[in-house]
């Protein structure tokens, strides 16, 4: 897997991170800073966020739980109902697209942000490199004509890294991670591909709301109510 992506980091980040008593360094040089409302964000001192005009959201990447399919079909009573190695493939892609839809429709939203599809000429633009990993889905859907219903308690969870990245350089200027999971029903109910979907659906779009709204920020700036 290429390397752990993107995130996005309002400029009152930037400047909060020199307020940090004992901010944590990471190797590449980034530094904690307060996440808003994101779990964890580092950024590069004194990067300058507002002054890119042009977004390009770069495919997402997606990762399962270690042995995530093997502890799936551990329990498995019949051969229907195991997952297969493509039955994974094709939830990771179905992920990939939702996360791209609702990063696009939150940065679209008006008044839009000028999405490109590669760096433009000048130093004006910035790579957006979301991975999700340790997804971890509790009951997935088995594409098989047997008829079989799973109960949990919630979808699962996965984590969000977001990378901010330099489209001349390459330097990366923040990094957001952040560990979502779905919501805890507290009593067992049917779970199928439908029901994961809306509900990975709904973290992916916090996610890229939380997104928009530090980005408003950054084009707001720093003394913005």
């Amino acid at each position: 897997m290429s390397r752990l992506t993107i995130s996005v980091i309002m400029l009152a980040a930037v400047v909060l991170a020199g307020c940090a008593t004992t901010p944590e360094v990471t190797d590449d040089g980034l530094v904690q800073a307060d996440g808003h409302r994101f779990a964890d964000v580092y950024v590069r001192p004194g990067a300058d966020l507002a002054h890119y005009q042009h977004l390009q959201v770069a495919d997402c990447e997606v990762a399962f739980r270690k042995n995530w399919l093997r502890d799936q079909n551990r329990d498995s009573r019949s051969v229907t109902t195991r997952l297969r190695q493509e039955d994974a493939d094709r939830i990771r892609s179905d992920m990939a697209a939702a996360c791209d839809e609702q990063f696009r429709a939150a940065l679209l939203k008006p008044p839009a942000y000028s999405l490109v599809d590669a760096p433009q000429e000048g130093e004006d633009t910035l790579i957006l490199q979301p991975a999700i990993v340790n997804l971890d889905i509790n009951a997935p859907d088995v594409q098989s004509s047997a008829r079989v219903r799973s109960y949990t308690t919630s979808a699962g969870e996965m984590t969000l890294v977001l990378e901010l990245v330099d489209g001349v350089t390459g330097e990366v200027q923040a990094r957001v991670v952040d560990r979502r999971r779905g919501i805890d029903q507290g009593m067992l109910q049917w779970t199928s591909s439908v029901t994961n979907r809306a509900e990975f659906n709904r973290i992916l779009k916090r996610w890229a709301d939380l997104l928009r709204d530090s980005f408003d920020r950054v084009r707001a700036g720093p003394d913005a109510a």
